[in-house]
């Protein structure tokens, strides 16, 4: 399922203004708080881009923060960033802000997810390695936290994904063509 996902994905057609329409969407729905931080992820080959969204959260003063894979560990942790700052080759061919024993890790509110799919109930297909579901679990058992799904509205099925008991549910999807609310 993945495997077909993914080569969906890749078959969309990128329109300009996509990631300016969702990124307004965003804006509007979300309405990110200056003192909230936004963790969102850097984009990799066809990924849905979040770089205009980092651009409006950076302008309107919200915290920006992406994330970094800790070896031996299912938990991400965040690093806040800022435009201009360095990133370094992670894990999976991922960009993430470089680490060390100094690093002051953030606590995010809201989470920008990157998705393969999305079903009509809330439900993601990531790319299987349960980083995101591990991450979502930790912080939503101790804090308040919103889930987005943001990508292309072709990445929608019209069947029910499988869902497993440790999968966590999208709060609210976002794509240019619109918004869609699971639990807000």
């Amino acid at each position: 399922m993945r495997r077909e996902a993914k080569r969906h994905r890749d078959r969309i057609d990128l329109v300009d203004g996509d990631g300016d329409a969702a990124a307004d969407l965003f804006m509007e729905t979300m309405a990110p708080r200056a003192d909230q931080i936004v963790a969102l992820y850097w984009p990799k080959g066809r990924e849905f881009d979040t770089l205009p969204l980092m651009e409006r959260l950076l302008t309107a003063g919200v915290t920006c923060a992406l994330p970094v894979v800790v070896k031996d560990e299912w938990l991400l942790r965040f690093v806040a960033w800022n435009d201009g700052d360095a990133l370094v080759d992670g894990p999976y061919g991922l960009k993430q802000p470089s680490v060390d024993e100094n690093t002051a890790f953030v606590e995010p509110d809201i989470f920008v997810v990157p998705l393969l799919a999305f079903d009509r109930r809330g439900n993601r297909l990531g790319y299987g390695g349960g980083y995101y579901d591990e991450t979502l679990r930790h912080y939503r058992a101790i804090k308040d936290v919103t889930a987005v799904g943001y990508g292309y509205a072709e990445q929608a099925v019209l069947f029910n994904l499988p869902a497993e008991d440790h999968d966590q549910k999208l709060d609210v999807m976002i794509t240019p063509r619109g918004v869609q609310r699971f639990t807000i």
